[in-house]
């Protein structure tokens, strides 16, 4: 059976899109610790790393995993948790506004 609601329609797909989402996360957060243990940050350089093409790219698609990988999550805790269909609908439709929200308001941050 096919949910209106889920992410990608499918409980498969969607474990798979949390499940790499995380990875990157967590590589993303690997990468960030490691230019702040091998750097004396100073804004100039910090602004020069961030600005640059390859990083600008990696914080969008860390942008776009994190967009997946929230709505998965809260998708599974509110249809888990949530019996009622109406209180599920608000709180899916407020989880669908803030991730669209985050979602242009990083790529606005950055491009």
């Amino acid at each position: 059976m096919k949910s209106a609601t889920g992410l990608t329609g499918s409980g498969s797909r969607d474990w798979v899109v949390q499940r790499i989402s995380a990875v990157v996360l967590a590589v993303y957060s690997l990468v960030m610790l490691g230019w702040f243990l091998t750097h004396q940050p100073t804004f100039e350089l910090w602004q020069g790393f961030m600005l640059s093409l390859p990083m600008r790219l990696f914080t969008l698609l860390i942008i776009l995993a994190l967009v997946g990988h929230a709505w998965v999550g809260m998708w599974t805790v509110l249809t888990d948790y949530v019996k009622s269909n109406g209180l599920r609908f608000v709180l899916q439709s407020a989880m669908i506004l803030a991730v669209l929200v985050y979602l242009f308001w990083g790529v606005m941050i950055f491009f």
